[in-house]
C-alpha cells in the first residue's frame, strides 16, 4: 500500500453515566425489557418540554478540562429531523482540545479534538426473532451521551485505536462514562479516507457507523483501506457513503449515502434554551479532577523507577494503578518486582477467566504477601509461580500454601553442598567433559541439583557454589 497516506478521524460516543435520561427523569439502567424506559419526551412528542440534566453538563465540563479544551460559555441545543433527536451542532460545549498517544516505536504523538458535544441517543431496531418485521426498542432514545470528534490527525488503524483506547481510559478515570463496550456505552464511527502520499488535499471518505470493540476498530478500518486504494488503482472513485463493519465476514458494506449537516436539518427549539456556563461551575468541576492518566503515569515513572512503558501499562486503568500502589505500600523497596507480577502473572490471570481488577479474587496484599517471601528467599521465582496458581485457585495466603507444600528454599549452604556432591558422583563422566571445557554442561548439573531439591535450592547459592565446586 505504499504511495498512499491513510486519513482518520473518529467520532467516540461515550454515554455519560448519569441515573436518568439528558432531557427526562428516564431511567438509563442497561438490560429493561423493550420500551420500558422511554417517556414522552424521549420520543420527542410536540409540546413536551425537555429539561436538562445538570450532570451532563457537568460531566461534559469535565471531560473538557481533562482534554485542556476551550468551554463555551454559552452553547445550544437543536433539534434534527432524525427521530427528532437533540443535539449540539453549532456551538458546543468543548472545543479545541487534544490528546496525546504513544506510538508503536516509543514517540508521542498529539491527536486534535475538534468538539466535545452533548446530545441525546436515539432508539434502535430490532430483528433478531422478528422474521419479517422489525421491531422498536426506544429504551435509549434521551440516553446522555457526549460526542468526542478528532481532527483527522490519525494515519493507521493502530493510532486511531491507541487514540480510541487513550479516550476509553480518560473518560473511566473521570467516572463519566462505565466504558462498557459490549452495551454499548463506548463506541465510535470512523471516517476513513485515502491520498497520494505528499497530496495536500484529503481524499473522498467514507464513515463506517458503530463500532463497538478495538478490534473490530482496527480490522474494519484495514479492510476499509484496502478497499478504498483498490478502487483508486483500478480506476475507480471512492463515494462518500455510510458503511457498516460485518465482522464475521471481516468487511465493510455501503448502508447509505452520507449525510450531511442539512441532510439532518438542524432547527431551533424555543423549549431548548441557551446553556450557560460560568467560572464558578468551571471551578467546582475542576476541583474534582483525579489525578489524569498522564499525569500518573509520569509520577509512577519518576516515584517507583519504572519504565514509561511499564508506567503507561499500570496506568491503563484506574483500578489497575489503585492496585499497583496498594501492593507497593505494603512492598515499598520493590516497586520494579511489583510490577512484573501486576502486569504479568496477575494480568493473564484476570484475563483468563475475564474478570475485573477489582474482583477480590486476589487482594493486594496477599500478592504483596508472596512478593515478600521472594525477596526473603523463603522461596524461588519459579516456585513463587506455583504458589501464586494454588492462591488464585484456593483463596488461601502465600505463607499457608508454602507451608503446606513444604515449599520454603534451601538456602542452608551445607546442604546444597551435599547434594551437589551427590550429583558429581552420580555423573562422573559429565563431569570430566565440564572439567574439559564443555561449559554448557553447567546447565546439566543445575538442572539436576535442583531436581534433587525439588526446585527449592537457592538458584543464586546454587550457580555460585556449583561453580566452585565444577572448577576444582
Amino acid at each position: 500500500m505504499s504511495g498512499w497516506e491513510t486519513v482518520i478521524g473518529l467520532e467516540i460516543h461515550a454515554q455519560l453515566a448519569t441515573r436518568s435520561k439528558i432531557f427526562s427523569g428516564s431511567a438509563t439502567a442497561y438490560g429493561a425489557p423493550p420500551n420500558a424506559q422511554a417517556n414522552l419526551v424521549d420520543l420527542g412528542y410536540p409540546g413536551v418540554l425537555p429539561v436538562l440534566n445538570a450532570e451532563a453538563v457537568r460531566m461534559a465540563v469535565k471531560l473538557g478540562l481533562a482534554i485542556n479544551a476551550r468551554i463555551a460559555a454559552q452553547s445550544v441545543f437543536a433539534r434534527k429531523n432524525y427521530f427528532y433527536q437533540i443535539s449540539q451542532y453549532e456551538l458546543p460545549i468543548v472545543a479545541e482540545g487534544a490528546l496525546d498517544i504513544v506510538l508503536d516505536d516509543g514517540q508521542v504523538k498529539r491527536i486534535g479534538i475538534t468538539r466535545a458535544h452533548l446530545e441525546e441517543d436515539a432508539g434502535k431496531s430490532l430483528h433478531e426473532g422478528l422474521p419479517g418485521v422489525t421491531g422498536i426498542d426506544l429504551n435509549r432514545a434521551g440516553t446522555p451521551l457526549v460526542e468526542i470528534v478528532s481532527e483527522p490527525h490519525l494515519r493507521s488503524a493502530k493510532e486511531a485505536v491507541a487514540y480510541m483506547k487513550k479516550v476509553h481510559t480518560l473518560v473511566r478515570y473521570l467516572e463519566i462514562c462505565d466504558g462498557n463496550m459490549q452495551e454499548g456505552s463506548f463506541r465510535c464511527d470512523a471516517n476513513v479516507s485515502v491520498r497520494p502520499a505528499g497530496a495536500p488535499k484529503f481524499g473522498t471518505r467514507a464513515e463506517i457507523k458503530n463500532l463497538n470493540s478495538f478490534r473490530f476498530v482496527e480490522r474494519a478500518i484495514n479492510y476499509e483501506v484496502a478497499r478504498q486504494i483498490d478502487l483508486l488503482e483500478s480506476g475507480g472513485q471512492v463515494v462518500q457513503e455510510t458503511r457498516l463493519y460485518d465482522p464475521d465476514r471481516g468487511e465493510t458494506r455501503a448502508m447509505r449515502s452520507k449525510e450531511e449537516a442539512n441532510d439532518y436539518r438542524y432547527f431551533p427549539d424555543p423549549d431548548l434554551l441557551p446553556v450557560m456556563v460560568d467560572e464558578a461551575l468551571i471551578a467546582s468541576v475542576r476541583a474534582t479532577l483525579p489525578e489524569l492518566p498522564d499525569q500518573k503515569a509520569a509520577r509512577f515513572a519518576s516515584q517507583y523507577g519504572l519504565s514509561a512503558y511499564d508506567a503507561g501499562v499500570l496506568t491503563a486503568s484506574r483500578e489497575l494503578a489503585a492496585y499497583y500502589e496498594e501492593v507497593v505500600r505494603e512492598l515499598p523497596q520493590e516497586p520494579k518486582l511489583a510490577a512484573n507480577w501486576v502486569m504479568g502473572e496477575l494480568a493473564a490471570a484476570l484475563n483468563k477467566e475475564n474478570l475485573e481488577v477489582g474482583s477480590g479474587k486476589l487482594p493486594p496484599a496477599r500478592l504483596a504477601g508472596l512478593l515478600r517471601r521472594i525477596c526473603d528467599q523463603t522461596i524461588s521465582g519459579k516456585i513463587a509461580k506455583e504458589v501464586f496458581e494454588t492462591m488464585w485457585s484456593g483463596g488461601a495466603s502465600a505463607d499457608a500454601v508454602i507451608d503446606a507444600q513444604g515449599l520454603r528454599q534451601i538456602t542452608d549452604t551445607a546442604a546444597i553442598e551435599r547434594v551437589i556432591d551427590e550429583v558429581m558422583a552420580r555423573n562422573p563422566a559429565q563431569l570430566a567433559e565440564y572439567r574439559a571445557g564443555k561449559d554448557k554442561l553447567f546447565g546439566f548439573f543445575v538442572g539436576q541439583v535442583m531436581k534433587a531439591t525439588a526446585g527449592k535450592a537457592n538458584p543464586a547459592q546454587l550457580n555460585e557454589l556449583l561453580r566452585r565446586k565444577l572448577g576444582g
